[in-house]
């Protein structure tokens, strides 16, 4: 796994999004990524990964892509391919790509399962006092009870200098959940003040999931594919 980068901004704050529960992270950082001015300045090469190339609107979609904007000094992960495996590696990439860029904070945003209807809540975890002040004043509950998987779980217990911060959006479905998403863009908004109307999320939730369903369709076929052929090579 190598991280290949073609700009080099300082004391960015860094936004991850991993397909996970209800896709949530997956569709707020494409969201940010089309509504923010946004240029692709790196990517994350991992052969461990499915050789996918997905096209959308005439391009070609990386599996792990890394956005820039410039007016925000924001970094932003986008990912269409589940990590299943390589929660460690990328938590490693992730670290060294805020030492090397100078990160102020990283942010991971996730959908979190909720088995209670009606409105759904946004959490927070962070590592650093200061965040965590900024994060209940703008009317987050804190999580003080639950578990953590995957590559935002790597990156809690790697203990990283940089200070790191969890938003999470209860969802009440495994389907891509573009409300959810929603709730995360309208928290970062208060939180980093970016000034993005998360109200179009919703109107264009069919499209947004349409899209991200079908991308992480493709690359879960491509995957079982690539399994299939494996195994038939070791019969």
């Amino acid at each position: 796994m190598e991280l290949k980068l073609y700009k080099k901004p300082k004391k960015v704050t860094i936004i991850e999004g991993f397909p996970g529960f209800g896709l949530v992270g997956t569709i707020a950082t494409e969201f940010l990524i089309n509504h923010l001015k946004t240029e692709m300045i790196g990517r994350v090469k991992a052969e461990e990964l499915p050789a996918l190339a997905a096209i959308h609107g005439d391009k070609v979609v990386q599996p792990l892509g890394i956005f820039y904007n410039k007016r925000y000094n924001l970094i932003i992960l986008h990912a269409i391919t589940s990590p299943t495996g390589l929660e460690w590696k990328i938590a490693d990439i992730l670290e060294k790509l805020a030492l090397e860029l100078e990160a102020k904070e990283i942010i991971s945003i996730e959908g979190v399962g909720s088995t209670e209807l009606g409105k759904s809540r946004t959490f927070f975890y962070t590592t650093n006092e200061k965040r965590k002040r900024l994060l209940k004043k703008i009317g987050l509950a804190p999580l003080g009870e639950g578990i953590i998987i995957g590559v935002t779980g790597a990156l809690l217990l790697k203990r990283l200098k940089t200070p790191f911060s969890c938003i999470l959006a209860e969802t009440h479905t495994s389907l891509p959940d573009s409300k959810a998403a929603a709730e995360i863009i309208k928290a970062l908004d208060a939180y980093l003040g970016l000034k993005v109307d998360y109200k179009p999320l919703i109107k264009m939730a069919a499209v947004f999931e349409d899209k991200i369903k079908s991308l992480i369709e493709r690359a879960k076929a491509v995957s079982e594919e690539q399994k299939k052929k494996k195994l038939s090579y070791l019969g």
